[in-house]
């Protein structure tokens, strides 16, 4: 679960072109940068203020889980992330309840530690900001990058988060089939040899089908992932659905992406098609707005139509296991600006309100539904199941 598993150099061998849109939980070493893996950004045009309260509007009454976020210097990326997962009530619940320090891993408990002190503050405190400076001190600990005043990608700051407090919170069972040998390899799922409150609710499987052209030999790879980054298939105007058919649809390698058939036993070009085989309960959705080509950079300002209920993810989703095809969407990470600078900006759906919030550091305010299609989304979290409020206590 937190790092890739490369797939077995036989059969067609690695299929790395059609995984690269695939996002994983992985674990870098301490110096790796948390740069975008899509192209780096300068400073941010958000700003470090040293009196943030005096942001927040005195007229908005207080909720729970409706909280700013004090900006660090630079850090709206990482107070956009926390936002959305304060919004996913089933985790936040976990930490509030403190189901999670029985879970804790000693070796490395000071990320989850840390961020269950923040959902709390922003879930329990009775402050309209908080903030974040012991979560970005105990992950600055392991990336040094987040200590420095300079914009991060927010994705990869998602990324990070989820890791750490998976290998925090993580326990291990043998690594099992989930279903019955007798049914297709297509159709079998896995269960990890790790498991914690992340891979329960961000986990999900691809499968894909590998058919030589020649010999049309067909194998079966599984892949886990936690966040899917569509392309976006139109300069100016696309929907969500043609982000997903654009992702999932068929691709043939040829030329120098051939790749070595095991019955061939040459090179031989190849149909490779994905489907899911496992669907997450929370499905985070990364648009790949910035676009290299060459050494040429831009980001894609194609306004994506998403809809706010009934995600249908049916076409997609391999026929057994279309349990929950349809996903309502709980939280958006915005951003503005270009690749030089930029700012991130998140929208939010409270479960105890059922209202809409948008959140820009320690500026909050209630939004109406129509405002949260824009054309500036960068991550869509879906949920298949609405949120009940989170419970504050484990039950006797």
């Amino acid at each position: 679960m937190a790092s890739r598993q490369p797939l077995p150099a036989d059969d067609f061998g690695i299929v790395q072109r059609v995984l690269d849109k695939v996002t994983q939980l992985w674990t870098p070493s301490p110096n790796t940068p948390v740069l975008d893996g899509e192209c780096i950004c300068a400073e941010c045009t958000d700003h470090y203020d040293p009196f943030p309260a005096n942001e927040a509007d005195e007229n908005q009454p207080h909720f729970q889980g409706v909280t700013g976020l004090r900006n660090l210097g630079n850090t709206c990326y990482m107070n956009a992330i926390l936002q959305c997962l304060c919004s996913i009530s089933p985790l936040v619940e976990y930490f509030l309840s403190g189901k999670y320090i029985t879970a804790l891993q000693k070796d490395c408990s000071k990320v989850a530690t840390a961020f269950a002190y923040v959902m709390t503050d922003m879930w329990l405190g009775d402050s309209d900001c908080v903030s974040p400076e012991i979560l970005r001190s105990a992950l600055g600990s392991l990336y040094p990058a987040l200590t420095k005043k300079t914009q991060q990608d927010a994705q990869e700051f998602l990324i990070y988060v989820l890791n750490e407090l998976h290998e925090a919170l993580k326990k291990y069972h043998r690594r099992r089939l989930y279903e019955k040998k007798s049914l297709p390899r297509c159709c079998r799922k896995m269960i990890a040899s790790e498991s914690s409150i992340i891979t329960r609710l961000f986990e999900g499987q691809l499968n894909y089908s590998i058919v030589c052209l020649k010999c049309e030999n067909c194998t079966y790879k599984n892949e886990v992932f936690t966040v899917l980054s569509l392309p976006i298939p139109s300069r100016y105007e696309c929907s969500l659905q043609d982000c997903l058919q654009c992702f999932f649809q068929q691709d043939t390698l040829t030329w120098n992406n051939q790749i070595l058939c095991s019955l061939c036993e040459t090179k031989q070009e190849t149909a490779v098609r994905a489907s899911i085989s496992k669907a997450p309960k929370i499905i985070v959705f990364h648009l790949k707005r910035f676009d290299v080509l060459g050494t040429m950079k831009r980001k894609l300002r194609t306004d994506i139509h998403y809809p706010l209920t009934n995600l249908d993810l049916t076409p997609y989703i391999c026929p057994i296991f279309r349990k929950h095809p349809k996903y309502n969407l709980c939280a958006v990470v915005n951003h503005f600006g270009d690749l030089d600078g930029g700012h991130y900006t998140a929208f939010c759906k409270n479960s105890v309100t059922q209202a809409w919030y948008s959140f820009d550091d320690t500026r909050v305010s209630e939004i109406p539904d129509t405002s949260v299609q824009t054309a500036t989304a960068y991550l869509l979290f879906y949920s298949c199941q609405p949120f009940s409020i989170p419970i504050q206590k484990c039950k006797s």
